[in-house]
Formats: C-alpha cells, structure tokens, sequence
C-alpha cells in the first residue's frame, strides 16, 4: 500500500510485491524534504545520531525481548536485536527493487522511517541501467551493465549502513570486520527469504551470490551457499553466516540454522524434518 503523500516512484511496485508476500513488511512513499515524523515512527537517522532517540528505541527492543523470550538479554545483544530490526528491512529496500527491476534506491537513514507496520521511505533518486525505460526520468542515475548495477547497489548500501553501524557497533561490542558481515548477511538474507516467497529462491541464491562474492569491500565475506546431503541422498541448500546473533545467550539450546555454532549434522537433521 503506498501513502498518498507522495506520488508512486519507479521503486514502487517492487515495494507492493513485498507487502503482498510479507505483509508485516508494508512499504510506503512519502514526499522527499518532509521533517521528522511524530508518533511511533523511528527516522533511522535519528537512530543514527544516538542520544535519547536511540535510548528509547534500545529500551523499547529490550522489553520486547524480555516479553518474547521469558528473559532479560544483555544490553550488547540487545544493540544487536536492535541493529537486525532496523537493517534487515532496509537491505530489502536495496535487494527487492534490484531483483525485480533492476533498479537501486539511494536512500540515507534519515530517508527511512520504521513502525510496527512496516517502512515509509523517501526515494530522492535511483540507479537504473541505461536501457532502462525510466533512466530518463527525475533522479535516474543510469549505469552500463549488470556488474556496474551491482556495485551501485554495494555503494548505496554501504552508505545507507555506515552511520548505522558506527553508532551501533560500540554498544553490541562488534568490530569493523565483524559489522560488516552483518550487513552481508542482511542483504543475502533479505533477498533469498524474500526471493523464496516469491517463488524464485534459486534465481535470489545465485544473484546474491553474485552480489556479495566474498571480496566486496568493506563487505565481509560474501553469500556463501553450499550444499549438505542427507542420508537419502537428499541435497539441502545452507550458509554461514558471518556474525552471530547471539541468540543463544537466551536460549543456549536454539541456535539458528545457519549459525556458526550449528554443525552440519544438526543442519541435516534439522532441514530434512522441515522437507
């Protein structure tokens, strides 16, 4: 559904696709140059500034956690949780638009506004491919080809995320290296469970593969997928991802699928009961 405040850009049905598929993902426009919102929307640029706006965004993720799992986490998981709700969201306003239509939002965090509903997004321009049909209109930033589109797509990211990551690294006790695995795993992430629903996860596992290779600085590490087979000779798709949520702190006893922590054996097990 998209907002009345702003007219549909050439983001826009990539954004309804997502919400069809994902409706607790609702994307919606709303005018570039707008100020901050009031209500229960979170201007990620505010999250990024720190200060008393990330504090109540921090405590708000904290009680959510303590209702959801019966437990109190420590405040560096928590950072975590939080910087996961903010950032894997965005990576799909990155990823979806580029499966779909070849096309790459340039958006800053304060261009990105969260609620419990979803994102509302003010899209001030957009990289495109020269061929494209909206490579003559306001804001288009065309490229020559697919890997040129791919790396317009890192470098908008990485712009999106770096103020992010600064002001969240220091309170999760993450390094560089360890922060930037995280945003290569939101954006693998984001497109191959969003690629999945739309009934294209092996066309998203090899685009991402494609995307992230594993040597895209500053990203760290890349898709990664592999393969493990089962003792029916049955082949499972898997990955590692590169940082740890630390969800274990709460609950030792459930680790993510693809979790460093989590064998191989487990994985099996594991993926042949879900098939």
């Amino acid at each position: 559904m998209l907002s009345a405040l702003a007219p549909a850009s050439p983001l826009a049905p990539a954004w309804e696709r997502i919400g069809r598929v994902l409706p607790t993902l609702r994307v919606r426009e709303e005018a570039p140059g707008r100020g901050v919102p009031a209500g229960d929307r979170w201007d990620l640029g505010g999250l990024a500034a720190g200060g008393a706006v990330l504090d109540a965004f921090l405590a708000r993720e904290a009680g959510r956690a303590e209702r959801d799992y019966g437990a109190p986490a420590r405040p560096d998981v928590i950072a975590g949780f939080a910087l996961h709700r903010v950032m894997w969201p965005s990576a799909a306003l990155f990823t979806v638009p580029w499966f779909l239509l070849r096309r790459v939002p340039i958006l800053s965090p304060a261009d990105v506004l969260l609620d419990d509903e979803g994102l509302t997004v003010r899209v001030g321009g957009f990289h495109c491919l020269a061929d494209d049909p909206a490579a003559d209109l306001r804001g288009a930033r065309p490229v020559d080809g697919e890997e040129a589109l791919r790396a317009a797509l890192r470098s908008a990211a990485a712009e999106h995320f770096t103020p992010l990551l600064e002001t969240f690294g220091p309170l999760m006790r993450r390094r560089e290296r360890a922060l930037w695995g995280m945003a290569s795993d939101e954006l693998t992430e984001s497109l191959t469970y969003l690629g999945g629903l739309f009934g294209e996860e092996e066309r998203a596992r090899h685009e991402a593969e494609l995307l992230l290779p594993g040597s895209t600085a500053p990203y760290t590490g890349g898709a990664g997928f592999r393969e493990l087979t089962d003792d029916r000779g049955r082949r499972h798709t898997t990955r590692d991802r590169i940082s740890c949520c630390l969800f274990y702190t709460i609950r030792p006893e459930d680790t993510c699928l693809t979790c460093p922590r989590t064998c191989d054996a487990e994985r099996v097990e594991r993926l042949s009961g879900i098939r």
